[in-house]
């Protein structure tokens, strides 16, 4: 699907609307950005590691102190839904069954990028850093690096590290866990 054919922004309401009538079809790769249905490009094979890498170990550290979504949708406005590769949540009671996750639900937010690094720091940073979620970590396969976006203020983040040797890195949000991130780039 290309960016949605209407010029007037959508809102999620609409987005889901346009799924349940088959607007968008129910196998397409996508997420509504400010408004605009914007397809989401392919998982490849280091992708897929990844993000198979990332999610137990994520899992086994959130235990029963956060959720672990995977390419799941994180509502960050009414006209933006975005499907981070991993996001690690708050917990709550009802385990977002009652209403979806936002970005002030986010403890951590994880974008792996193989080809889709300009949109992660150029469009997905900004939004993620203007509603809230106060960190995000961007694997970057091209250059076997990991960016770190922390303190957001203003749309964007003002504390910006990166690491080609990541090395054990603290989990936010889960006091005294850390994840080891070397292994993303031994492949």
């Amino acid at each position: 699907m290309t960016p949605s054919q209407s010029r007037q922004p959508i809102t999620v309401e609409e987005y889901y609307t346009r799924a349940q009538i088959g607007l968008i079809d129910p196998d397409a790769r996508v997420e509504l950005i400010e408004g605009e249905v914007v397809d989401m490009a392919p998982i490849g094979n280091r992708h897929g590691y990844a993000v198979d890498l990332l999610t137990p170990r994520l899992c086994a550290l959130a235990d029963d102190r956060a959720i672990v979504r995977v390419q799941g949708a994180l509502r960050l406005s009414n006209i933006t839904e975005l499907q981070p590769d991993v996001s690690l949540l708050k917990m709550r009671a009802d385990r977002y069954r009652e209403s979806q996750a936002c970005g002030t639900d986010a403890l951590l937010v994880i974008e792996v990028s193989d080809t889709t690094l300009r949109r992660d720091l150029e469009v997905k940073a900004p939004l993620y850093a203007r509603h809230g979620v106060p960190e995000v970590w961007i694997v970057d396969l091209q250059k076997n690096r990991i960016r770190f976006l922390r303190a957001p203020q203003g749309g964007r983040y003002l504390d910006i590290s990166s690491a080609a040797q990541p090395g054990s890195t603290p989990v936010p949000g889960l006091a005294g866990a850390e994840i080891a991130l070397a292994a993303l780039f031994d492949m």
